[in-house]
């Protein structure tokens, strides 16, 4: 793979899609320059989102967690390009929203971290089991962007 071939997961969850804030949050990556390459809106069930927190499994707040997940439809996507792990975590911000700074989409859009926005995968291994989770490998498409050449040296 090379460098601009780096894909994550991002999802955005039921308070983002309830706010209207999916096409704010699009629009900032692909403004960056990166490639939306799989999106797909859903309701996953409980033991989807148990695969997909179960680091957090041990953790209070998991309950919680849960039901704030399952409260709403959210929207899985992939993004692909250079660095996209790091500086998509950088352009999230803050897992909590208070201490994000503008600019970031948490900075911007949220308050209380139970209600942070966004999800975005920590580390390239993460992504890879994140995107695996979510998507079939057949969902996933080659970048689309016309512009490519002007985004990449």
């Amino acid at each position: 793979m090379s460098k601009h071939e780096e894909q994550t997961f991002l999802m955005i969850k039921p308070d983002g899609v309830a706010r209207g804030l999916v096409g704010k949050i699009i629009t900032r990556f692909e403004e960056r320059g990166y490639s939306l390459i799989a999106m797909k809106m859903a309701t996953p069930t409980k033991e989807h989102f148990e695969k997909h927190y179960s680091d957090l499994a041990a953790k209070p707040f998991f309950p919680g967690l849960l039901k704030y997940m399952m409260s709403g439809p959210v929207v899985a996507m992939v993004w692909q390009g250079t660095d996209i792990v790091r500086t998509g975590r950088k352009m999230l911000g803050e897992t909590r929203p208070l201490e994000s700074n503008p600019g970031t989409i948490r900075g911007d859009f949220c308050i209380d971290v139970g209600r942070n926005v966004i999800h975005g995968s920590d580390s390239i291994e993460s992504a890879k089991k994140e995107i695996a989770l979510w998507f079939h490998t057949d969902e996933l498409n080659k970048c689309a962007r016309a512009d490519i050449h002007m985004v990449y040296e």
